[in-house]
């Protein structure tokens, strides 16, 4: 098998982002960034909130080990739910802002579908935000709690030579530079999240975070869609990665490409991620916050042995590696491009960007409550006109309105 990657050197791309910039887009990642170490052993007990029957086995492997079953394969019934599960990283102090984020999805899509909803911590949940999301949500309720060994650093990590780097981070004032937790829920979301044994059933998820919006009504199934068009993987928002948090992480892809050339898609989305053929990385990156995505890809041996790479590396305490560009780049490296989805009809923030769908008849028939000004999709620090350019596909009518 021959592998192109194709370079895009002519698309136009701004400068990236530094300290400045990046501090006025400051967020509330705070709110997740300790809320994942992963499920002990076995979970905490499950918490029905429907009397609808537990969805069938998924054909999915052990958390340990590879997918037995490709991930392209995906289940689709003739009708009904998918084999799906909307699945959340929060602590106990998360409640009300967690709450803020069901009313919006159950009120603009889950109360027609009834989608089970698992819940990570890092300690046991109490009893109140058993009880308060359990009557919010309409399908099941999960909530499991993290191993030690998911949340926690590796014994070939160097801890003081992670501690100093923490502290130049801090001196620097490089954002979360000087969070140890932080560092530990994005190793967790970049290769552990998906092993968690309630996790297991499932072959779709769709991460929430707290203190999210839906803007608009969603009167169709993304799962399914995601199915039914064989895709694998899909985000709303993309922009370019803080340069300061990631200066090796390409060093890493490459070393995985020449040691694993076997696990390259032959129409890869290299032309999305790189300037010039793969040299170099542009930082591009899907915003993780939102994903909806296919669990046996996360479960592959590819998508294994990438992590594998990147983690031996110690990137995520030597730097300070986001889930968001190891996700992308996965995505860029291991799927063809038409397995990556832009959901444009799904209308979403999370401070401080939005997605609000461009075309203006779109946004009046899914009743849409966002300002198309606030769309973020085509301005200068946004990837996502470059992904249009780069997969030529055609821009909604009104994207011009709505550039820089």
């Amino acid at each position: 098998m021959i592998i192109y990657f194709i370079s895009s050197s002519s698309i136009p791309k701004p400068a990236l982002p530094t300290s400045t910039d990046f501090a006025k887009w400051k967020g509330r990642k705070d709110a997740n960034q300790a809320a994942a170490e992963g499920t002990e052993e076995d979970t905490e007990t499950s918490v029905d909130s429907s009397e609808k029957p537990m969805a069938p086995k998924s054909l999915s492997s052990q958390a340990s080990g590879a997918a037995s079953v490709p991930f392209s394969d995906a289940v689709l019934p003739a009708d009904g739910k998918m084999n799906a599960t909307f699945v959340t990283l929060a602590r106990n102090s998360d409640l009300w802002d967690i709450v803020e984020s069901i009313r919006q999805v159950e009120d603009r899509f889950n109360r027609h579908y009834h989608y089970d909803w698992v819940f990570l911590n890092d300690k046991p949940f109490d009893d109140e935000f058993k009880k308060i999301t359990t009557a919010l949500i309409s399908g099941r309720t999960r909530y499991g709690k993290v191993p030690h060994e998911h949340w926690s650093f590796p014994e070939w990590i160097d801890e003081e030579k992670a501690r100093k780097v923490r502290e130049d981070m801090a001196e620097r004032k490089i954002i979360y530079g000087d969070s140890t937790s932080y560092r530990h829920m994005c190793r967790f979301e970049s290769g552990f999240f998906f092993r968690q044994p309630l996790l297991q059933e499932y072959e779709w998820y769709w991460r929430v975070e707290p203190s999210i919006k839906l803007f608009c009504d969603i009167g169709f199934d993304p799962f399914r869609y995601m199915a039914e068009h064989k895709k694998i993987y899909s985000f709303v928002l993309s922009l370019y990665e803080y340069v300061e948090t990631i200066p090796t992480i390409w060093d890493s892809a490459k070393k995985f490409i020449k040691e694993h050339p076997e696990h390259i898609a032959e129409h890869n989305g290299m032309n999305w991620l790189s300037d010039d053929g793969g040299d170099t990385y542009n930082h591009c990156h899907f915003w993780s916050n939102f994903e909806i995505g296919n669990l046996n890809w996360l479960r592959s041996k590819a998508y294994i042995d990438f992590f594998d790479t990147l983690d031996k590396d110690g990137g995520f305490f030597y730097e300070r590696w986001g889930d968001a560009p190891v996700h992308s780049i996965a995505a860029g490296l291991l799927l063809d491009r038409d397995q990556v989805h832009f959901f444009e009809d799904i209308g979403y923030w999370h401070v401080p960007f939005t997605h609000c769908p461009t075309n203006e008849k779109k946004r009046l028939d899914l009743k849409c409550s966002c300002n198309p000004k606030d769309n973020f999709d085509w301005k200068g620090y946004s990837c996502t006109n470059r992904w249009f350019e780069v997969n030529k596909m055609t821009r909604p009518e009104g994207y011009k309105d709505q550039q820089d």
